[in-house]
């Protein structure tokens, strides 16, 4: 498919990723390698064309925003170290090298898109959000872990309160306290009493 025959602007899809969506620290990319196998590029291209799509989809991966490709033949071309006249001549094969690669709208910007790029590259981010999802949940089971624990020293009965762990957890990180010491701690403590009186001196107001 020649992906440069002309689509009104009104009509290409938003691309969904944004130059904020990076993968910098993958050095690999997920490859279906049966469905690679059985597809008709690979089974109806040329060795040629198989191996420059191959290599764009590598290159989309450092492209801004990410998976995509310019939308500039002769660009594409000096990209993939081959002549642009025939380049354009491979283009316009039914199974060239930008076979199912589409126009698409990014931002103000008119680029090149590939659903099974982006479909791999979504999947790759969610593994990474949830990665990291887990990560800060694990980090900040430890850090209210060894809080409770030096609370227990002060205050072992406050210490049992999830509540008022949980509040003077947020309080010091509010006062950007990066590390904890019992002074710190004994202030977040007095910080959690003064909440605690407020608050029952507003609820009997209101009482």
């Amino acid at each position: 498919m020649n992906a440069f025959h002309v689509v009104p602007t009104n009509e290409l899809e938003d691309y969904p990723l944004t130059v904020e969506d990076r993968l910098d620290s993958h050095y690999f990319m997920a490859w279906e390698r049966r469905r690679w196998l059985n597809s008709d590029m690979r089974l109806r291209g040329t060795a040629e064309c198989r191996a420059l799509f191959f290599d764009l989809i590598n290159i989309s991966y450092d492209q801004a925003p990410v998976g995509t490709l310019p939308n500039d033949c002769d660009l594409l071309a000096k990209m993939l170290f081959v002549d642009p006249a025939h380049f354009r001549q491979l283009c316009r094969l039914e199974f060239g090298p930008l076979h199912k690669w589409v126009p698409v709208r990014c931002g103000d910007e008119i680029r090149l898109s590939h659903p099974m790029v982006l479909r791999s590259l979504k999947e790759a981010i969610a593994r990474r959000e949830d990665h990291r999802a887990r990560s800060e949940a694990a980090s900040t089971k430890k850090r209210l872990q060894r809080l409770r624990s030096c609370m227990a020293g002060i205050n072992a009965d406050l210490a049992t309160k999830d509540g008022a762990v949980l509040w003077i957890d947020g309080w010091l990180q509010s006062q950007g306290c990066e590390y904890r010491s019992a002074e710190w701690i004994e202030r977040g403590i007095g910080a959690w009493m003064n909440h605690s009186l407020q608050l029952n001196l507003r609820k009997r107001q209101s009482g």
